[in-house]
């Protein structure tokens, strides 16, 4: 037999690996090369370091107790010596250290500190020439232990403290520092955010820029007379992008730019407040021109007189502080104050008076071309699809802030991520958009009776919005549940509306009151799904009575809190007093206007009837109506309120 050899004799056949069948690796496994990294904090290796000194003195001393000879007292000791069992005897000050000549082990005399050793011998009847003596002088060798055991561990320990003091300076500013101010410094090209980046808020940009202008050029202004604007204050819903526009300034000025919110300011000390905000103008001062941005000024700017501990309240003394500097004794002509609030209403008067805050700039919810600009500026670096229409993302997103509008665009990428595309379409921005007026979907489990009275519920709030002329167009229904809520109806404004008519107030209300009007005609009974509608709308019908004047008897007076200024500035709110009577007639108007809606909203339901059972099976089917699919399946276009008029004119 001839033997066959391999073609390639230099390769070897691959190793089986062994398999790992747990989360352990197999013992067959070949071994890897550890490696241990050990990364030391200066500052920790330096507290142990200071810990493990301290304990040295204590350390010794237990090893030498640990390690201490045989005691032995004087009497025995002079007997030993008479029977000629001891060796040497090594005096060190009042210890004895003995030696036996049939013990290797020494053993520990103390003899009285007042007496010699010779004297005592000699006391004894016993020859000092004897034994053999030996004095050993360990003065030096004292001194260094006295020095390790009692100057040492103070030296440590003041150390040790004067580590906590500089942690507690980093952390607290010092303890001495308590009255200094926080304020977070932007110099020049720190803040990377300029005006161009602040889109819906023109008026308001302007008002900065010639704020920012003033501190570059100030001879221009100064040359006509004009002094530089004390501050500016912001005012405005949140999300409006007060704090947006302080950035902007930040990045935009050429001058020190002094940021701090105002819950910075108070401090469980008394009088911390009031010499921060010292702290925080002198500094200003110092490197004037400079700009001072307080963010929410309402924490320690609200009306004086209202606490509870009068004028030597801390958050009163913060104010009076703050309108002392700002116009003060002690003119200030280069440093400019910024603050901002979204509740302008509670601030003193005293502070916002001409002369501290000459500039009161007030800003709102964005209208359709500046959530245009505020969308283009959010859009950049997202891929969209080319079908989305941005004209009509702005007309979807009708009370939308900035803020929204930025976390709508930023949840739309989030969900096209997830289903891992490579565009945003419309659909995700869509969705973004309920999801942040609405929240997100919820799977409820519902019985199928449930699940066909919410049907009926949200189809009735959407007959009524789609046939009384006044309500806004149906955009989406849904029996998905979001939130608290079951279902919802979404009716948004088609466009920008700053006022609305008693008739449309109305409407609004029988639109509200459409899911429970459909329940009680269908099921001929009433569930607690309409609170949230009850609620909503109650609050409109009491404000057209309150604060509107919308009622034909009471006529148009305010029955609401009352605001009122004394003769010293200080403004209060007072509950309006008014009779049992007027109450009754108040509640009895609210109650009118309430059945009035509700009584439309039937009336529409029942004239509608076959439409409103079209509705509820379609949502019990898909669960979710667009907008176009609902006209579609209601056959009848949205009637809008000028086609209403014509038609009753004709």
């Amino acid at each position: 037999m001839t033997e066959t050899k391999p073609k390639n004799p230099e390769k070897k056949p691959p190793e089986e690996k062994p398999r790992q069948t747990g989360p352990f690796p197999s013992p067959l496994a070949p071994i890897k090369k550890m490696e241990f990294r050990v990364n030391l904090n200066p500052k920790r290796f330096v507290v142990w370091i200071i810990i493990l000194l301290l304990f040295v003195p204590f350390l010794i001393n237990l090893v030498s107790g640990l390690s201490a000879p045989r005691q032995v007292s004087l009497s025995q000791l002079i007997e030993d010596i008479r029977a000629k069992r001891v060796q040497t005897i090594e005096v060190t000050g009042d210890q004895l250290k003995v030696k036996y000549q049939d013990s290797e082990e020494p053993a520990a005399v103390v003899k009285e500190s007042d007496e010699s050793l010779v004297a005592t011998l000699k006391a004894a009847d016993i020859d000092p020439t004897s034994v053999d003596i030996q004095v050993v002088d360990q003065s030096t060798g004292r001194l260094f232990f006295d020095i390790i055991g009692t100057v040492l561990p103070l030296v440590l320990m003041g150390l040790f403290f004067v580590f906590l003091i500089r942690q507690a300076r980093g952390a607290q500013d010092g303890i001495m520092g308590f009255g200094r101010s926080r304020a977070k410094v932007f110099s020049k090209g720190k803040q990377d955010i300029t005006f161009k980046d602040v889109g819906g808020v023109d008026e308001a940009k302007q008002e900065l820029e010639e704020v920012v202008d003033f501190l570059k050029h100030p001879r221009k202004y100064r040359q006509l007379g004009a002094r530089t604007p004390k501050g500016v204050l912001l005012i405005g819903p949140s999300g409006t992008g007060k704090t947006l526009l302080a950035r902007a300034v930040a990045g935009e000025a050429g001058v020190p730019f002094f940021s701090m919110a105002g819950s910075e300011f108070m401090e469980m000390l008394v009088g911390v407040g009031a010499s921060r905000v010292r702290d925080l103008f002198q500094t200003a001062k110092r490197n004037a021109p400079a700009i001072i941005f307080i963010d929410e000024i309402d924490a320690i700017g609200r009306v004086r007189g209202l606490g509870v501990a009068g004028g030597h309240d801390e958050r009163e003394q913060t104010l009076n502080q703050i309108l002392v500097e700002m116009d003060g004794f002690t003119q200030n002509d280069n440093v400019i104050v910024l603050a901002a609030t979204n509740r302008g209403d509670l601030l003193d008067p005293a502070l916002t008076r001409p002369g501290r805050f000459d500039r009161r700039v007030t800003l709102t919810l964005p209208d359709i071309e500046e959530r245009k600009r505020i969308l283009k500026i959010h859009s950049q670096g997202k891929p969209f699809t080319k079908v989305v229409n941005w004209d009509r993302v702005a007309k979807r997103t009708v009370g939308f802030s900035g803020a929204d509008l930025e976390n709508m665009l930023n949840e739309a990428a989030i969900q096209a991520a997830r289903e891992n595309k490579k565009e945003i379409s419309w659909e995700h921005i869509e969705e973004a958009a309920t999801k942040v007026k609405l929240g997100p979907q919820k799977k409820r489990l519902q019985s199928d009776y449930e699940k066909k009275m919410t049907a009926y519920h949200e189809a009735g709030h959407a007959l009524v919005a789609h046939f009384l002329p006044q309500a806004d167009r149906v955009h989406r229904v849904s029996i998905v549940s979001r939130g608290m809520a079951l279902g919802f109806t979404l009716t948004p404004p088609e466009e920008d509306k700053y006022q609305q008519t008693k008739s449309e107030l109305l409407e609004k209300i029988a639109v509200l009151l459409g899911g429970r009007s459909a329940e009680d005609l269908v099921f001929k009974e009433l569930t607690g799904g309409a609170a949230n509608d009850i609620d909503k709308a109650t609050r409109i019908a009491r404000a057209m009575v309150v604060d509107f004047g919308m009622d034909e008897e009471l006529g148009p007076i305010n029955f609401g809190p009352q605001y009122e200024t004394t003769d010293f500035g200080h403004m209060y709110i007072e509950p309006t007093r008014i009779s049992d009577a007027v109450q009754a007639k108040v509640d009895a108007a609210i109650k009118k206007l309430v059945g009035q809606a509700q009584k439309l909203a039937q009336d529409t339901l029942l004239k509608h009837r076959a439409k409103l059972e079209l509705i509820a099976k379609k949502l019990i089917e898909q669960e979710t109506i667009d907008g176009e699919e609902f006209e579609k399946l209601i056959g009848i276009k949205k009637i809008r309120i000028e086609e209403a008029t014509k038609t009753k004119s004709d």
